[in-house]
């Protein structure tokens, strides 16, 4: 008996030190090995539910893959993407990325080999909100404290860490996303929530978003190079007190895609109650190039695909709408931008009092500033109410008073004081004209443009900062020669006949 009881102890003791030799041998493999709790079968991300998570560092190789269902990167965790993977987000489970507070994305694609979120419909049958988005939350602070993402996804974002660091998005294109899982709950093509300084963000294309193309809910990340390309709503949307800087944009509108909302090139609240909650929403944007609706019309004019949004209709409850403003700040929102050109709105520029805000005397004050920008092109200079398009004065954005001669936003932008320039027609700033999206677009300065040649354009104290590169021209681009196109080798604008 006293045998078999050393025997037994033996055996159990063995069988102890596998276990220990095993569990040791997990956590000594490389970071990309961890897949206890990450489940990919094959080519496939996520169950196709709305809770899968990943909860440990993973390496996602370069290759192709199907997003499915709403995957989350938890605290704690971060996906790695090689450069040159698709990522293609399935329209049945409504897919989405979303990075939660503590996780991080490391997404550093190459200008040869950028990384690409796009639909999984073939190509010709692609339409804005074909999966949800790229959802990045971070723990900087905002007006709210604390808020839960847009969109639908269960994530909260907010806290009190400024430098904050959710990781990288480096040349990556995210296309056909925005899909309303209620009544304007719409995931953007990126949502950033409170993401911090610590993350970079450069070079990224947002196209046929179904709803905006980028929007910042507080947070204070830095970004250059964005392209937002033929979305449904607003292009740049800054909101709850998003306080970051952003140089090099270039936003481009199709003429037969709005939304019912009213869609404006940037826009930016406060707010959704018009307070002066702090910290106030205070981005400060140089050289971005908005192409209107109007400056676009002649590559669609006569082609019948485009007339009611043709086969970019998505069918999914979203409305048709109309275009309103290159730049619409309201409901307290003290936006800054500098050093830009704006071509081919109904309206160029909204400063509105909504919801009893004070932000015209915000503007006046000096806490908003637009200088030495260039309006083209436009149906009216400026209005002081949301869906009025009309150049009158209002200091209730409800009211007008017919004795002025015309608006605030009109008269603030041509205040000799800010160095902004208007002219009648877009043709007169000599911007280049694609006539057609499909080889190499350029919508660059040619030689003569007034855009170029500038000085003195970066003597604010909003644009002191060594992020800003301090160049001689308004808008994205130096000239509309090859060598000063960005987008050039990375970026595409013809999504929708790719093959991927």
């Amino acid at each position: 008996m006293k045998k078999l009881m050393e025997n037994l102890q033996l055996l159990m003791l063995t069988i102890a030190v596998s276990i220990f030799l095993v569990s040791c041998d997990k956590d000594d493999k490389p970071v990309e090995d961890k897949t206890d709790d990450v489940v990919f079968a094959g080519n496939q991300i996520g169950n196709g539910e709305q809770e899968f998570e990943i909860k440990s560092s993973y390496t996602l190789k370069k290759g192709t893959y199907i997003l499915k269902g709403w995957v989350y990167v938890t605290d704690g965790a971060t996906l790695t993407i090689e450069p040159g993977t698709v990522i293609k987000g399935d329209k049945e489970t409504k897919a989405a990325l979303i990075v939660e507070r503590g996780g991080r994305i490391m997404a550093e694609g190459t200008k040869a080999q950028p990384i690409i979120f796009t639909s999984n419909q073939g190509a010709g049958l692609r339409k804005p909100g074909d999966w949800g988005g790229v959802i990045i939350c971070g723990r900087a602070t905002n007006n709210k404290t604390e808020m839960i993402i847009e969109g639908g996804p269960r994530s909260s974002h907010g806290g009190a860490q400024d430098s904050d660091n959710s990781g990288i998005l480096s040349y990556v294109r995210i296309e056909f996303a925005g899909y309303p899982f209620k009544t304007d709950q719409e995931i953007n093509g990126l949502t950033l929530g409170s993401v911090g300084s610590g993350t970079r963000i450069d070079h990224i294309q947002v196209s046929y978003s179904n709803d905006d193309s980028f929007e910042w809910f507080g947070g204070m990340v830095d970004a250059k190079y964005l392209i937002a390309y033929h979305g449904w709503d607003d292009d740049f949307d800054t909101d709850n007190g998003y306080r970051g800087k952003i140089q090099y944009g270039l936003i481009v509108r199709n003429p037969r895609i709005a939304d019912k909302s009213s869609s404006n090139g940037l826009e930016s609240d406060n707010n959704a109650e018009g307070t002066t909650q702090q910290p106030v929403t205070k981005p400060v944007f140089s050289n971005i190039t908005f192409i209107g609706p109007a400056a676009q019309d002649n590559l669609f004019e006569n082609t019948t695909a485009y007339i009611t949004g043709g086969n970019y209709y998505p069918g999914n409850g979203s409305k048709l709408g109309q275009f309103q403003s290159a730049i619409q700040i309201r409901r307290n929102s003290n936006l800054n931008c500098y050093n830009s050109v704006a071509v081919g709105y109904p309206v160029g520029l909204l400063i509105c009092n909504d919801k009893g805000s004070l932000t015209q005397s915000s503007a006046n004050s000096g806490a908003i500033n637009l200088k030495n920008n260039v309006f083209a092109g436009m149906g009216i200079l400026g209005s002081d109410k949301d869906a009025s398009f009309k150049d009158s004065l209002s200091i209730n954005a409800s009211t007008f008073d017919k004795s002025a001669k015309e608006s605030f936003s009109s008269a603030y932008f041509k205040n000799t004081g800010n160095s902004n320039i208007v002219y009648p027609l877009h043709t007169e700033i000599m911007l280049s004209q694609p006539s057609s999206l499909v080889s190499s677009p350029n919508w660059g300065p040619l030689t003569g443009s007034p855009l170029t040649g500038k000085s003195n354009l970066f003597v604010d104290e909003n644009l002191s900062s060594p992020f800003f590169d301090k160049v001689t021209f308004i808008g994205a681009f130096r000239s509309a020669v090859s060598a000063d196109d960005w987008t050039a080798g990375w970026a595409n604008f013809n999504p929708q006949y790719t093959a991927y």
